[in-house]
């Protein structure tokens, strides 16, 4: 079971943990979240649970998942996250984006595409006479390369749909989108799980501008 903001163990003595400001702006951007959700997927289970990771040593992360107890949609922030955005808007921003991974239904489209890609390499290693390692070495490399196009696909409609997310909460999603400002240029490559970070400010801007 992944663990609840209730299980999580207090950071080490000395590290200043405060979630307060994480859980005003997520009690903003849930019932919103929850909206959009019901409106896109009826039926599927939209009632996120937003919990922050009070352990410092976890980094500056936030996820989607599905807790497997009991079926609910995901958003873990990790406090380091929380000290690192700039604004409620960046923070407000981050939750949508990662509501919007469960909306999309990104966990099981990227799976197809990793089935995808290991059928279409592994098909072509056995066309060419390969041997059964070298077809199985093809295969995982291919679910390898289908899985990390799709995340960058998916990053996009996740950043596309999160800034709607953002805005209807009230928040700025162009001002949240600075959050991006902050990382590093992700690798531009095939295996990249991540698009440029100025084609999702665009992307952000342009949404906004539609949408705001």
């Amino acid at each position: 079971m992944l663990p609840t903001e209730a299980q999580i163990p207090e950071a080490p003595t000395g590290v200043p943990v405060s979630v307060a400001r994480a859980q005003q702006v997520s009690a903003r951007m849930e019932p919103v979240a929850e909206a959009v959700c019901r409106a896109e997927i009826p039926g599927r289970n939209c009632d996120f649970d937003i919990v922050v990771l009070r352990d410092p040593r976890a980094g500056v992360n936030a996820f989607q998942t599905i807790d497997p107890e009991n079926g609910r949609p995901l958003i873990i922030l990790t406090v380091g996250l929380i000290y690192e955005v700039r604004s409620d808007d960046e923070l407000a921003f981050v939750i949508g984006h990662e509501a919007a991974h469960h909306i999309a239904q990104h966990i099981d489209q990227q799976q197809s595409a990793a089935e995808r890609g290991a059928r279409i390499f592994g098909n072509t290693a056995i066309q060419s006479g390969a041997s059964r390692e070298e077809v199985i070495e093809a295969a995982n490399l291919g679910a390898l390369v289908g899985s990390r196009q799709f995340s960058q696909t998916a990053e996009l409609e996740a950043d596309a749909l999160g800034t709607i997310i953002t805005c209807r909460a009230g928040f700025d999603p162009v001002l949240g989108a600075e959050l991006f400002s902050q990382l590093p240029e992700p690798q531009d490559n095939v295996l990249g799980t991540h698009p440029p970070n100025r084609e999702r400010v665009r992307v952000v801007r342009q949404v906004a501008a539609q949408n705001c």
